[in-house]
């Protein structure tokens, strides 16, 4: 069975889309693949009662009980590879990853990111791309490497700005994108062989 483990750190919409996906997308009858667990860093998350609802194990490694990124990431890393994951997929989880612990998952740590990348890698994509005058913003599905928000893009979603877009207003178009192309480009990686 090809497992996939899924980081969050929040309310895990994109999380849900993915179960759902796998779900109604039959994977684990066409490719082998299962959504075999969600790991938060933080306890409060509202996407781990999302997963245990949907009868997937739900774990917490929560940053903030840890003196420094290595000893964290060493423990996160451990949780991920009882489920010995094909794939690692973050899907709103808020935390800058170490170069040991991404060149760990290499080829299989998959990341989404709020904008039509390389444009505004990092944080408050949504209010950079309006300050700047942008016609278009959008959404990256991309391997992920040492460089932040800067790994092979999978996908892209291309979502325009109206007269008038908010902050919210644009994110929201955007999310309704990422729920789309995230199961989709995952979906193309546990087709590609050898997963």
């Amino acid at each position: 069975m090809k497992n996939i483990v899924i980081l969050i750190s929040g309310g895990g919409s994109n999380m849900a889309a993915l179960v759902r996906a796998a779900r109604q997308g039959g994977w684990r009858e066409r490719l082998g693949a299962q959504v075999a667990a969600v790991i938060s860093n933080r306890p409060d998350a509202g996407g781990l009662a999302l997963a245990r609802e949907q009868g997937i194990p739900a774990e917490v490694v929560d940053h903030k009980a840890y003196e420094g990124r290595e000893a964290f990431e060493a423990d996160l890393a451990a949780a991920i590879d009882r489920y010995a994951p094909a794939l690692v997929v973050l899907a709103g989880f808020m935390r800058i990853l170490t170069p040991t612990f991404v060149g760990r998952y290499a080829g299989r740590l998959v990341n989404i990111h709020p904008s039509l990348l390389p444009a505004f890698p990092g944080l408050h994509t949504h209010r950079r791309a309006l300050e700047a005058g942008c016609r278009v913003a959008g959404v990256t599905v991309h391997l992920v490497t040492a460089e932040l928000d800067h790994g092979p893009i999978l996908e892209q979603a291309v979502v325009p700005v109206l007269r008038g877009d908010t902050e919210q207003s644009l994110a929201a178009r955007v999310l309704t994108q990422e729920h789309i192309i995230y199961p989709r480009a995952v979906e193309a990686l546990l087709r590609q062989e050898g997963r």
